[in-house]
């Protein structure tokens, strides 16, 4: 017989009572034999009660969380949950509780964590009245209902949906993510010393629970390349680092965090956070993956909102309904741009499919994006997983359904102009119509006296000519009635209006933002199979049901308006703070991108089917502190970088790791590797290349030509910048959709097909090729060798040390000063290398260090 071993992780559904079916595969190892009394082929009877608790009380749990893999034909362990006799009898190792001492039970030893190589379940103490449920069970007599033997029927995956998925239920309404945000009360913890934030407190209450303690403090100089990067994407520079290492204040840290919370990089950092939520792209995908024009104008938009901090409801609204609000601003207008960032199929076989794609991108963007829920799993029927019909799903479609098609016209197009500009805008509009109708006459003053003189025939024929034939006629004739000055001024004239009539299209301020097609709302109806040719039943819009939403109150139509309204009254639902959602998800992704990881992990995903929050009380607390502080962004960053559980460092510990190696704790900070864009934008900093313009139409960085190569027609849609545009920061790349800059596709950037709620992190060999053999970071590791050279003279002691500053952003210990020298000094005996290829192959190396692209 095989003993299990103790710290074996077990992942089951349902996470709480999934430890159920994993004690009783350990059960028996250890117990005396015949401490189960076996039973008759029926079983002893119960009286009601006792029938009624296993029926209310256990039979659900053992339903929800065991019988997936303890029921059907493939059963774990040769465990079977199906009855109480084959319960009593237990898996591979024997029985697994004690009928005759309840108490001696293994799996109340497990549940109770009372051994230190038994505790289930593993990521989380059970909570006592789960406990106490199993406890009373057992001491019971295990009771039975009779006929109740084949539970494996009533499987269903997760425990809040075993009444009925697809439907809202009592049951249902008790799910975690569906309740009303509270703002729980602060734990006591026993070392109230380490508590700097209540954050602290939350953290260390579960710790202190599991018998462990929280990672020592980080590092200075540790901490601060982290708070620069989490909130400005950039490096600290020596000088940085030399000014925060002499700061001894109490506040030197709380200094920090303010400066880049006020810096312009702030926003390129935590912008490209938000357009990997939005599914940020400039082109269409599908063959052609042709250009969205001024697409761009969202991504600034989204920088400069973040920049002022403008309010995560505000900002919210703007982009739903920016074109409904009460003040309709070119920001607002901009923010629309939100519906137009999805693929769209230019030439699709079946237009009908191809429009209820498009609503649904949006109907998935917004339910993932804001509410955390997949609405979209709904299109073709009830949800499988969640307490979401597929009513509820066209209901929200219904919201969207006269937005006007996306297409390569006017419907995707608006002029915008901001407020200093537009009354010299007016002005100059102006001045334009009255020049083009000075030129439209001083043309007819020449024409219409040739156009006069024609007989009847010749205007025939002259209808009949290509404009250039016409062109050569007029001036013929004109020149004949009158003189050469005249003819160069009617010429002029003609050039003037051409140039005049390109204006606008040269010089109006447009907008990729939403119109709607009509202010009365297009019927919407339930798709059967989500077939756009099978219509079923009306609906009008609605919010979920699960959220317990209030009724959409459809808005009267008011003289001259052109929407319906009806994206108003949802984005006021999506920022009410009523609304359990939109506050609880955006909390979660600032803690996610200064944590590594959502108290959620599936950050769009807060249903059944998503992960449970390892602190609930920590997000409602997060949550509500983010209302009621007006919902600002940079209040909640300063709120969680003030914390002691965010200054922790990555240091490992052997109990730790054992009892949590996925961190669900948070017993240390998680490290973590640079994204693309800071890789990218890292070693541009540090060679001194990084041109810090801020806005404006995408760059183009070079791609070499085998990639492009691959292009249906190659090159086609790739502009082309001088060096110093071309390196800008990485937010404001073009972002192609069938044409990626190598770097950010090596080092895992965004899908930017669907709303990205969390980037991979790969490791992988091309990673590796790239940084060492690709042109790109030979010439980027030239330039930092030039940047070594100008700065540090021809002392390699000098350079190295810089280098090092620069990359690492810590001052290099002898030892490290050394290998550096060294290799130079190798690369110059060994291979006959000069000074100078010597220095560029020592800065190839910095950019290829661990320490460089991973955050400690």
């Amino acid at each position: 017989m095989v003993m299990m071993k103790a710290n074996l992780r077990i992942n089951l559904p349902g996470g709480a009572l999934a430890v159920l079916a994993a004690l009783l595969l350990w059960a028996g190892a250890t117990m005396p034999a015949g401490a189960a009394v076996p039973l008759g082929e029926g079983g002893p009877a119960f009286d009601a009660d006792k029938l009624a608790f296993f029926e209310q009380q256990v039979r659900p749990l053992l339903q929800s969380t065991c019988i997936k893999c303890h029921g059907g034909e493939k059963v774990k362990g040769e465990l079977r949950l199906t009855s109480r006799q084959s319960i009593l009898k237990g898996g591979e190792n024997g029985p697994a509780i004690s009928i005759d001492q309840p108490a001696t039970s293994l799996i109340l030893k497990a549940i109770s964590w009372s051994d230190d190589n038994l505790q289930m379940p593993p990521k989380e103490k059970l909570g006592p009245e789960k406990v106490a449920i199993l406890s009373k069970w057992i001491e019971m007599g295990a009771p039975w209902t009779p006929g109740a033997g084949d539970l494996a029927n009533a499987h269903i995956e997760k425990p809040e949906t075993h009444r009925v998925v697809g439907r809202v239920t009592p049951e249902a309404l008790k799910f975690w993510s569906f309740q009303p945000v509270a703002h729980p009360a602060v734990p006591e913890v026993k070392n109230k010393q380490w508590i700097q934030s209540p954050i602290d407190a939350f953290v260390l209450a579960k710790l202190e629970a599991a018998g462990l303690s929280p990672a020592a403090p980080a590092s200075k100089t540790a901490l601060l390349r982290r708070a620069y990067y989490d909130l400005a994407g950039l490096p600290p520079s020596p000088a940085d680092v030399d000014a925060f290492l002499a700061d001894v204040s109490p506040d030197a840290f709380a200094k920090v965090i303010d400066r880049l919370l006020a810096s312009p990089h702030y926003g390129e950092k935590w912008g490209r956070h938000w357009l990997d939520v939005v599914r940020y792209a400039e082109t269409n995908s599908f063959e052609r993956d042709g250009i969205k024009p001024n697409a761009w104008r969202f991504r600034d938009y989204v920088i400069e909102s973040f920049n002022s901090d403008k309010p995560y409801d505000q900002f919210v609204r703007e982009q739903i309904a920016g074109d409904e609000l009460d003040t309709v601003t070119h920001s607002s207008i901009i923010a629309t741009g939100f519906y137009r960032l999805g693929q769209w199929d230019d030439e699709p076989s079946d237009k009908l499919q191809a429009r209820y794609d498009e609503l649904d991108d949006i109907v998935t963007t917004v339910g993932q994006g804001f509410l955390g829920l997949t609405m979209n799993c709904c299109r073709c029927h009830d949800h499988k997983i969640d307490p979401i019909p597929q009513k509820d799903y066209y209901s929200l479609l219904a919201f969207f359904q006269n937005i006007a098609p996306y297409s390569n016209g006017p419907s995707t197009m608006v002029e915008i102009l901001p407020p200093d500009r537009q009354k010299a805008f007016e002005e100059e509009k102006r001045s334009v119509e009255q020049r083009k109708e000075d030129a439209r006459t001083g043309i007819a003053h020449f024409e219409k006296p040739v156009m006069k003189a024609l007989t009847k025939e010749e205007r025939v024929n002259y209808d009949k000519l290509k404009p250039r034939e016409r062109e050569a006629f007029l001036d013929a004739h004109i020149l004949a009635n009158t003189n050469a000055d005249d003819l160069r001024h009617y010429k002029q004239l003609k050039k003037d209006l051409r140039e005049l009539e390109a204006h606008k299209d040269k010089d109006t301020p447009l907008a990729l933002a939403v119109k709607e097609t009509s202010p009365n709302p297009v019927p919407t109806f339930i798709l059967k199979r989500g077939n756009p040719t099978l219509q079923g039943d009306a609906v009008t819009p609605a919010f979920p049901e699960v959220l317990s939403p209030p009724k959409v109150a459809v808005p009267q139509l008011k003289p001259g308006q052109k929407t319906t309204g009806l994206r108003r009254e949802l984005a006021k639902w999506l920022t009410d703070p009523k609304n359990p959602m939109p506050a609880r998800v955006m909390a979660n992704r600032i803690w996610e991108h200064h944590f590594g990881r959502g108290i959620v992990r599936s950050p769009n995903d807060f249903g059944f089917g998503g992960e449970k929050p390892t602190h609930p009380e920590l997000l409602d607390y997060l949550a509500s502190e983010f209302v009621a502080h007006g919902w600002s962004m940079k209040a909640m960053h300063r709120t969680i970088m003030l914390s002691a559980a965010y200054q922790m460092s990555s240091a490992a510990d052997a109990k730790a790791l054992a009892k949590d190696p996925q961190n669900d704790l948070f017993w240390r900070f998680d490290m973590r590797r640079l994204t693309a864009e800071e890789i990218r934008d890292s070693i541009l900093s540090i060679n001194g290349k990084l041109n810090l313009a801020m806005g404006g139409p995408g760059i183009y960085p070079t791609i070499p030509d085998a990639i492009l190569a691959g292009q249906s027609v190659p090159g086609k849609g790739w502009g082309k910048n001088s060096p110093e545009e071309a390196s800008r920061r990485s937010v404001y790349i073009h972002v192609k959709r069938s044409l990626v800059v190598p770097l950010i596709s090596a080092f895992d950037g965004p899908d930017t097909d669907f709303s990205c709620p969390a980037r991979f992190t790969t490791t992988q060999s091309t990673q590796a090729l790239l940084m060492l053999n690709s042109e790109m970071i030979n010439e980027e590791a030239r330039a930092l060798a030039a940047r070594l050279k100008k700065q540090a003279g021809d002392d390699p002691r000098k350079q190295v040390e810089l280098a090092l500053r620069l990359a690492l952003s810590r001052t290099p210990d002898e030892s490290e000063i050394t290998r550096g020298v060294t290799f130079m000094q190798r690369m110059r005996e060994k291979y006959a290398a000069t000074p100078e290829t010597a220095l560029n192959q020592f800065s190839l190396l910095v950019l290829n260090l661990n320490e460089f692209a991973y955050l400690d």
